[in-house]
């Protein structure tokens, strides 16, 4: 959940009265969020650095209030202060407005073709006659870091600039270039640099390093400048210092650049709609004209508006309350959802707001209706069913099987369900294409980079990480592996093995003959070709030619047991003979 921090007094100004933190905290409750800590920036440094560096650091109380991950609009004082008070009746919630300006004279963002390789979408707006103090500065820029972390996904899905308007000339071109051709003065510096060399001076900078992977590789930057050649930013890594807001702006051009342009225009209706209470009229936004390489003009921000009708038994059944229709109604228009009764009393028609993007279904509307109803008020009831919790059968097998395995003299082990390419296919004398391995899309460590689809690599590193342990070393696992199944609708499956390992300086194949025999008593199944369990000798490329054995039961292949291959060994750091044994357990469920 992200966390908002807000300075107290600044807040119950705007609230419109002075709280004390159990009152402030109930409130935060009855709304829906969570009051996290009370602190001030002086605590912050002196926990973070010590009391050193917290000299002549701010005494202002800080409340951090933990914000549901799906309301952007309570992710600044100006949304929550709307939100509470909204909540607790004493204002309306405001209408917003688009207003279009005269032709010719509203600002036009052209996108170009070469967008299409980079970021293809673009959404763009105007707040004309803002004013600004030094805490409404800071909140504005706040929230973009909010939403930059939070919706915008660290700027992979969309970027936010925002520019003085009066500095530059419409109209605006959103381009792509080539690095080499990109130059000019970016934000905070002193000096112009090329694209390729903003690269490199950020490579060390804290904050931007983190975003530099979304273009780095990319032949084309992307890059906004207007009519006079002038730059406003280099997305999604910085704006141009010649646009940069102060607190002296009086109009402020938003333009937000991504690849999803669902959430661009989210993005652009929470910044606008908070910050426009600022404007000389307030709640009014100046709408842009953008157009796209294939001719098509679309105006921004949309600021929609949209209807739903619930029904109030449905509200009623699902929260466990019997509320009548206008008292539901009423509890909604509390959540920022204006809400009227329809017909006889049938239907609750709710007006979904520019700033609730979080309202995609009915049940959220009825958990709007829960919170403002109250969660502690919802009388407790025992559930009108008769099932009983058990443990599912698979977890309960499972859970015997470690108790007997450990009977048996063998350590349990817990390993990562992750791994290395190179750890289940070139270590086990395998192609990674035959191991049908789920593959992680952005691994943040080479060590993370697919599913296993064996427990024997996780097993036979936690061998070499325990070598100097005394010998014999006898490891075993119960647990899940993931192949790719294109049957599911996840496009992956889950097995349950069991892998099992001795480790000496025989390869003490018998012991882990002797085990499966004992797994296999466990499991009443017989040492027989009919209804039993039979080993066969096979090839394994993990195993040692000859040592190798394919375990059938129940009619079907469930598994391998062997003397591992001294190239195997070899791998994985270790200098002595091994014995494995590894099933699926599944069958016996």
């Amino acid at each position: 959940m992200p966390t908002v921090s807000v300075k107290r007094d600044l807040l119950f100004e705007a609230l419109g009265r002075a709280y004390t933190d159990e009152e402030f905290d109930e409130l935060c409750f009855e709304f829906g969020l969570e009051l996290d800590e009370i602190t001030s920036e002086k605590d912050i440094i002196s926990k973070e650095r010590g009391d050193g560096k917290a000299e002549g650091a701010s005494d202002t109380v800080l409340y951090k209030i933990d914000v549901p991950a799906n309301r952007y609009d309570l992710l600044c004082l100006e949304g929550l202060v709307r939100g509470l008070q909204v909540f607790k009746e004493r204002i309306n919630l405001p209408r917003y407005k688009k207003i279009m300006p005269a032709k010719g004279e509203g600002q036009r963002l052209i996108i170009t073709e070469e967008t299409a390789q980079v970021r293809p979408y673009a959404v763009a707006a105007v707040l004309r006659n803002i004013t600004f103090t030094k805490e409404r500065y800071d909140s504005f820029i706040d929230l973009q870091e909010k939403l930059h972390q939070n919706i915008c996904r660290k700027r992979a899905l969309v970027a936010i600039g925002t520019h003085d308007l009066d500095t530059v000339t419409g109209p605006f071109t959103f381009t792509a270039k080539a690095p080499s051709e990109i130059k000019f003065k970016p934000l905070n510096q002193s000096q112009e640099y090329t694209a390729s060399q903003l690269m490199d001076l950020y490579r060390t900078d804290s904050h931007l390093r983190h975003y530099l992977h979304l273009i780095e590789n990319k032949p084309l930057y992307p890059i906004i400048y207007d009519s006079n050649g002038v730059v406003l930013s280099m997305p999604p890594i910085i704006n141009g210092e010649h646009t940069k807001i102060s607190l002296n702006t009086r109009n402020v051009f938003i333009e937000c650049t991504g690849t999803d342009i669902t959430k661009a225009k989210i993005v652009l209706d929470i910044l606008v709609t908070m910050f426009s209470e600022y404007c000389e009229k307030p709640f009014s936004v100046e709408a842009a004209e953008v157009i796209y390489p294939n001719g098509k003009t679309h105006i921004y921000p949309e600021l929609a508006y949209r209807r739903e009708k619930v029904k109030p038994e449905f509200i009623n059944k699902k929260i466990g309350i019997s509320e009548t229709p206008s008292n539901l109604a009423k509890l909604l228009t509390r959540m920022c959802l204006k809400s009227h009764v329809t017909g006889n009393g049938n239907n609750i028609e709710i007006e979904i707001p520019p700033t609730r993007a979080d309202i995609i279904h009915a049940c959220d509307i009825v958990e709007d209706a829960a919170i403002a109803y109250g969660y502690n008020n919802i009388q407790m009831t025992i559930p009108k069913t008769y099932t009983i919790a058990n443990q599912l059968p698979l977890n309960k097998l499972t859970e015997l099987l470690r108790l007997d395995l450990a009977a048996a003299g063998f350590t349990e082990a817990l390993t990562f369900a992750l791994c290395s390419q190179e750890d289940i296919a070139d270590k086990l004398g395998m192609d990674i294409s035959a191991t049908k391995a789920v593959h992680i899309a952005n691994p943040k460590t080479a060590e993370f980079q697919v599913a296993r689809t064996s427990l024997l690599p996780g097993l036979l590193k936690t061998i070499a990480a325990n070598r100097k342990m005394p010998l014999p070393l006898k490891l075993f696992e119960i647990s899940d592996i993931v192949v790719k199944d294109a049957s599911t609708d996840v496009g992956a499956r889950n097995y349950r093995h069991l892998c099992a390992l001795y480790y000496n300086k025989s390869p003490g194949f018998e012991i882990i003959h002797g085990l499966l025999d004992r797994v296999m008593q466990l499991l009443e199944v017989p040492p027989n070709q009919e209804n039993g369990y039979m080993i066969k000798a096979t090839e394994g490329s993990a195993f040692f030619p000859g040592r190798c054995a394919e375990i059938i039961a129940k009619g079907q292949s469930i598994g391998k047991l062997g003397v591992l291959h001294p190239d195997v060994i070899t791998k994985f750091e270790l200098t002595m003979p091994c014995s494995a044994l590894e099933i699926n357990i599944e069958p016996f469920v």
